[in-house]
């Protein structure tokens, strides 16, 4: 285990592993779960209407993660005599992601990861007062904030595994994110959690798992509080796009309409969801051809189309990654000359913009050339 900063460790290793190599065995009864957890607290007084409350307030999906949250407050209080106390005890108190952050460090994140971050603090919001429900907890518990803030992130940034039954593995949730991953996770018949070696891993490597989506960094920024700078690619941010199925069927995802960090190189469904929704939609028919023909895999009719309307289309990425960079450095500057101790997390969004800034620098680079030939191509013809 390994440090740099004594509030958050991870794994690395002293010497060479071999692939398919055992790195860690946790036992079941170690392993916590919301299903467990729900089994467990069920017929704890005011549980049913915290749950019950949630579900009216349209946060049902998040039930087996709430049982998780009470299960974390559950064994706080227990405090040394919690069979979790050491792990409860070596767990992050500063935790950097949206949850964590202040209303001023809203005001400087761009669009998606303001809208993923939101989506984050709802979450947290909606726990905290359905923890007020559960008259089981002394009011301390219940009333303390900064409390329900930590519980909730240690079960939103260490559990894994299907939305019906979460997990956290103590010990195991040391391992820090890669786009790279070094190890695997598997489960014997005895529900015992066994980590092995993927791959070969040489001495002085860090041991890595995937927290989710290697071209989503937004996600992970928002979830975990940490930015993937080894992430291949990032989503356009193209977000005021309403994704009917027929733009689905094109790739309007952010896993796919994605923009390189190294080569500014940008993805086909960025281009074919660009034309059909804003170049085409004044012509119907032209519109639906190039949707048919993306459907049958008709390439020649789509390339034609693509060739016939491409001053169009990378106009429009090119007024679009302008439009974002300059929006970018509105957001950015906003931080300067803050508070650090009173917006802790204001250097990590500075960061994350600076980020995301440099892809969409690459990316102009690469369009700004294409739409000036395209240009004086047109006025040629």
């Amino acid at each position: 285990m390994t440090t740099e900063d004594q509030l958050d460790y991870s794994m690395m290793t002293t010497e060479g592993i071999a692939a398919n190599s055992p790195i860690m065995l946790v036992p079941e009864n170690l392993i916590l779960s919301s299903s467990k957890a729900k089994q467990e607290l069920s017929d704890t007084p005011g549980v049913a209407d915290a749950v019950s409350y949630l579900g009216r307030l349209g946060a049902s999906r998040e039930v087996p993660q709430f049982y998780f949250f009470l299960k974390i407050l559950m064994e706080y209080e227990r405090a040394e005599g919690s069979t979790w106390y050491p792990w409860l005890n070596s767990l992050p108190r500063l935790f950097y992601n949206s949850v964590s952050m202040t209303d001023f460090c809203y005001e400087c994140l761009p669009p998606l990861v303001f809208q993923l971050s939101r989506a984050e603090r709802v979450k947290f919001d909606n726990f905290f007062d359905a923890l007020k429900k559960v008259t089981a907890f002394s009011d301390i518990t219940r009333e303390d904030r900064d409390l329900a803030k930590w519980a909730f992130n240690v079960v939103y940034t260490r559990c894994w595994g299907p939305d019906n039954d979460k997990q956290i593995v103590p010990m195991g949730d040391m391992f820090n994110h890669g786009t790279e991953t070094e190890i695997g996770i598997s489960y014997d018949e005895e529900g015992n959690c066994n980590i092995y070696t993927i791959r070969d891993v040489p001495p002085g490597s860090p041991l890595r798992m995937s927290y989710g989506d290697p071209t989503n960094p937004s996600f992970l920024f928002a979830r975990y509080g940490f930015l993937d700078e080894s992430s291949p690619a990032t989503f356009c941010k193209i977000i005021n796009i309403q994704p009917t199925d027929e733009l689905k069927n094109l790739g309007c995802d952010h896993s796919r309409m994605l923009f390189y960090k190294d080569s500014g190189a940008v993805s086909e469904e960025v281009w074919d969801v660009l034309l059909y929704s804003q170049v085409l939609k004044s012509d119907k028919n032209v519109q639906q051809q190039f949707y048919q023909a993306h459907m049958t895999g008709d390439y020649d009719t789509k390339r034609a189309i693509h060739q016939h309307y491409f001053y169009q289309t990378a106009s429009a990425l090119k007024k679009h990654v302008d439009t974002f960079l300059k929006q970018l450095d509105d957001l950015s500057a906003k931080g300067v000359g803050k508070d650090l101790n009173e917006h802790p997390r204001l250097p990590l969004i500075l960061r994350h913009n600076e980020f995301v800034k440099e892809t969409f620098l690459r990316v102009k680079a690469q369009v700004d050339p294409m739409v000036a030939q395209a240009a004086g191509e047109a006025v040629y013809s």
